[in-house]
């Protein structure tokens, strides 16, 4: 900064100058400079004492106290485990969380999900120490009724329609409500989900019914196994032996077609596969939430292995009881003419399987609709020449782009028409194919069964893709939902009162 002749500062520097060696109780030289004035009563004001030009009572909102702290965190921390224990993704869990905090008057919160618990911290500022608050989620299971009811709540309180009481009083209602459908209703719902499968993959209807009777007696047994506490590990592995073994039995018997005792299999395994969260396991790990993704994909690893246990012991026991096991393995051919059946069974099978868990008629309405978007795009896709993985993966996309377009306006939740539209298109033959050629012929490869293994991976990753293009569409959406990391396939779509779809 220059200095002039004189040794005086230039510029501010000068003004500056001039109000220090201005005398106690002057004013500066500069009238109407009142920032000066107050600069210079601040020098000279006695140690503690500020001018009274500068005193304020304001202090800002004040504090909610620990007790309404805790309340609301455990009203947000019980709807997130029944948003993760339905198969919600860890970052739907954690905007839906942020949502409600934000709209009950909770400071800033930061939240955390992984598989098994959810950890949620409210700061109150620097005059009050952070409130934390942790819940661990144990149960999981399929009730989309449940699912659906805690998406309206939700949409209720972040709109400011209902108080944190009654929402809680709410939220203890749904939780405790019993099934909206009784047992046999789901059993029969399995069943007719294999029938449908079955007839997708170019059975007949004789081969429907054997498939309806074999997956319906695996569910029971299931259900007897579960009220023994036993790990679902085993339970998969009774299923696919009871699965298996049924049908090399078929075969011995000659109940049907040598062939078709193969599509019997196929669709019982696919009806096993259909309640995994591969889904969510892929969305976590694209979604940038790793400890959770991979807590789904051991699950879903561990799972799939117990399914394939089952299914290679049968295959590896039955020639012990002189049970001729070599089935042959057809080779699905579908036309122009099988179109129509593929659509048919795939909306009758995500029907089923949405009635299996428990939704109300409108979401089997939606998850129909999926269903047949994604049987026929698979379908025509195969006719055009793709090979599987690829038709997964195009059909698994478009099925989540119109979930996410229309499942908002249609009010309901996108994970549930995301799940229904994939399922009849799950790898159950390519899963048994591979299967077969490792236990039944020496030195099998195992090209089939990772062909599998991508097919599933290509479904659930087009499921999240579709949904993620739906974004643009969805105005005013696309900003928060990058700003949350990624699509949403569960939890409210706007913050406090502010719509944002």
């Amino acid at each position: 900064m220059a200095i002039s002749r004189r040794g005086r500062a230039a510029g501010p520097l000068r003004r500056a100058w001039h109000i220090l060696e201005a005398p106690a109780g002057r004013q500066p030289s500069r009238p109407g400079r009142q920032d000066h004035t107050r600069a210079w009563q601040i020098l000279e004001a006695d140690t503690g004492e500020q001018p009274a030009t500068e005193t304020t009572t304001e202090m800002g909102p004040a504090l909610p106290d620990e007790s309404t702290v805790h309340f609301v965190l455990d009203l947000a921390l019980r709807i997130g485990e029944v948003q993760m224990s339905s198969g919600a993704g860890a970052s739907d869990v954690t905007a839906t969380i942020l949502a409600l905090t934000s709209a009950l008057g909770l400071p800033h919160c930061e939240v955390d999900v992984i598989f098994t618990s959810i950890t949620v911290t409210c700061h109150r500022g620097t005059d009050a120490s952070p409130v934390t608050a942790l819940r661990v989620v144990r149960a999981r299971g399929l009730d989309y009724t449940r699912l659906s009811e805690t998406e309206r709540l939700i949409q209720r309180i972040t709109r400011g329609r209902i108080s944190a009481q009654e929402a809680y009083t709410e939220l203890q209602r749904i939780t405790d409500a019993p099934h909206p459908y009784p047992r046999f209703v789901s059993t029969l719902a399995w069943g007719g989900m294999a029938a449908c499968i079955s007839l997708l993959i170019g059975g007949d209807w004789a081969t429907a019914l054997v498939a309806f009777v074999i997956s319906s007696v695996v569910d029971r047994v299931g259900r007897l196994l579960n009220r023994f506490a036993l790990p679902f590990f085993f339970q998969q592995v009774v299923g696919g032996l009871i699965a298996t073994l049924s049908a090399v039995l078929i075969v011995n018997i000659n109940l049907l077609p040598t062939e078709k005792p193969t599509l019997v299999v196929a669709a019982a395994i696919t009806v096993l596969l259909s309640g995994l969260s591969t889904v969510s396991a892929v969305q976590d790990a694209i979604t940038g939430y790793n400890v959770t993704a991979a807590g789904r994909t051991m699950e879903v690893g561990l799972m799939s292995a117990g399914l394939i246990t089952g299914v290679a012991l049968a295959l590896n026991i039955a020639p012990l009881f002189a049970i001729v096991r070599q089935t042959p393995l057809p080779t699905v051919s579908q036309t122009a003419l099988d179109l129509p059946i593929m659509v048919l069974a795939g909306a009758g099978a995500a029907a089923c399987f949405a009635l299996a868990s428990y939704a109300r008629l409108r979401s089997l309405l939606v998850a129909a609709a999926a269903g047949a978007v994604g049987a026929a795009a698979y379908g025509a896709l195969g006719l055009g020449g793709a090979d599987p993985v690829t038709s997964s993966a195009v059909a698994a996309t478009l099925v989540g782009f119109c979930g996410g377009v229309l499942a908002r306006r249609l009010r309901e939740t996108p994970l549930v028409v995301a799940v229904s539209g994939i399922t009849p298109l799950l790898p159950g033959l390519s899963t048994y194919r591979g299967l077969y050629e490792m236990g039944v012929y020496p030195g099998g490869e195992l090209g089939t069964l990772m062909t599998a293994v991508a097919v599933g991976l290509a479904l659930a990753a087009g499921v999240v893709l579709g949904e993620y293009l739906a974004q643009p569409v969805r105005s005013g959406l696309g900003r928060l939902e990058r700003k949350l990391a990624g699509p949403r396939m569960a939890g409210p779509l706007e913050t406090g009162s502010r719509r944002l779809d």
